[in-house]
């Protein structure tokens, strides 16, 4: 008969999170896994399986707790038509904050993306599909600010705002500055776009 688990899952989650969001999946050794988490390694990998399967629970967790309530107002219906400005004007913010985790670490999955993790075909499914859903929203966002322009333009914006984006992330870490004005940009482009 196994042990029965003894500690709250989530708080595990989210204690491995902060650290793999901060030094990455290579970077990140188990002795600072038990540290963050409380457990020893048995109790790791008997609850997770290894450290991969608790770096994938630590993923579900920053889409579910970071990325998607962030995407919620763009995927609302209908969606308000300056929702697509205050995402990127609330994200700016997010990575202006210096000392504080998004403006230190970018992204955790573009972060992966750039990592030697990312030839690992279930993670390079997963950060597609995050690309893909900040797209489709930025999209819908793009489509209630901008309904009277044709499908093409509004397409072309949200690919605009999406590298955007991602840009900021990736860079948010070597270069803040460059990050806050990727964000800038975009709500430029934005506003340069509305017509009339």
């Amino acid at each position: 008969m196994g042990r029965a688990q003894t500690f709250e899952t989530d708080r595990v989650v989210r204690a491995a999170l902060g650290v793999f969001w901060r030094t990455g999946y290579e970077a990140t050794s188990v002795p600072a896994l038990e540290e963050a988490t409380g457990l020893n390694r048995s109790s790791l990998y008997h609850a997770f399986g290894s450290k991969r399967g608790l770096f994938d629970a630590a993923v579900q967790t920053y889409l579910d707790a970071v990325v998607r309530p962030r995407l919620r107002p763009l995927l609302a219906d209908p969606v308000a038509p300056d929702a697509v400005v205050a995402y990127l004007a609330e994200l700016r913010e997010a990575l202006a904050r210096t000392g504080e985790i998004q403006a230190d670490s970018g992204c955790l999955l573009v972060n992966t993306a750039g990592s030697p993790l990312s030839r690992d075909e279930g993670v390079r499914r997963v950060v597609a599909d995050y690309r893909a859903e900040l797209r489709h929203a930025l999209g819908r966002g793009v489509g209630a600010r901008y309904g009277e322009l044709d499908a093409l333009e509004r397409d072309r914006l949200a690919d605009l705002c999406t590298a955007l984006v991602v840009s900021a992330y990736a860079t948010v870490r070597v270069d803040p500055a460059g990050a806050v004005a990727a964000l800038d940009g975009a709500l430029a482009l934005l506003e340069v776009e509305r017509p009339g």
